[in-house]
């Protein structure tokens, strides 16, 4: 396996480095070890620094993970039979299985979206997206909606870190990643509200009233 983040330092000038955004980007949408993340930050601080251009690393990065998304569901398309004959009913893993069919048909745009900023969570959703068929029409807008988001808030979490810090460029490293860290903090934890929301019974409400 290469290291990415020497291949992506040995780029950083190039236009070769776009290549390495695509690469990197698609790989990790199914190969969960592709370190995706810290090369597109290390990226959009060489943005801040006049090195390469923003919105590139941006479209490039969105362009990967949009076409790596692909991968996952068009496996799960295929395999989607097979694959619900293996979940005996009443099995945890056919729970599972139920859960995500059911929270896909009712959230399926907000699971997309917010599962992106996931590592592990973005691999399993978008397989399971295609194991359950949801329809293509609507998984590919809200694809494009969530690598878009997860390439800019990345790649502009290492650009902000590089404009406030050029001077020290493990700083700004640090800087980005923390404030990815920091959305992806805040999806958890809108993920969280809305779960505890959900499982407020309207039955639970009028008995609080009496």
């Amino acid at each position: 396996m290469p290291d990415w983040i020497a291949l992506t330092e040995s780029f950083i000038a190039s236009p070769a480095l776009y290549a390495v955004l695509i690469a990197v980007s698609l790989l990790d949408s199914f190969l969960p070890l592709i370190p995706s993340e810290p090369v597109v930050i290390l990226a959009g601080i060489a943005g801040a620094t006049g090195q390469t251009n923003i919105m590139l690393v941006i479209a490039a990065t969105t362009a990967g993970a949009f076409l790596g998304d692909l991968v996952p569901y068009s496996i799960g398309r295929l395999m989607g039979e097979r694959v619900v004959k293996r979940l005996p009913v009443g099995t945890k893993r056919r729970k599972a299985y139920d859960w995500f069919e059911r929270e896909l048909e009712l959230r399926g745009g907000f699971v997309l979206v917010s599962t992106r900023f996931i590592p592990v969570g973005r691999h399993l959703v978008t397989g399971t997206a295609g194991v359950v068929r949801y329809p293509m029409r609507r998984f590919v807008p809200y694809v494009a909606i969530s690598t878009f988001t997860w390439s800019a808030h990345t790649a502009l979490s290492g650009y902000l870190g590089g404009v406030f810090f050029q001077e020290n460029t493990l700083l700004a490293v640090a800087v980005g990643v923390g404030l990815a860290f920091a959305v992806t903090g805040a999806v958890e934890l809108s993920r969280y509200v809305r779960r505890r929301k959900n499982a407020v019974k309207p039955d639970d409400i009028v008995a609080g009233l009496h």
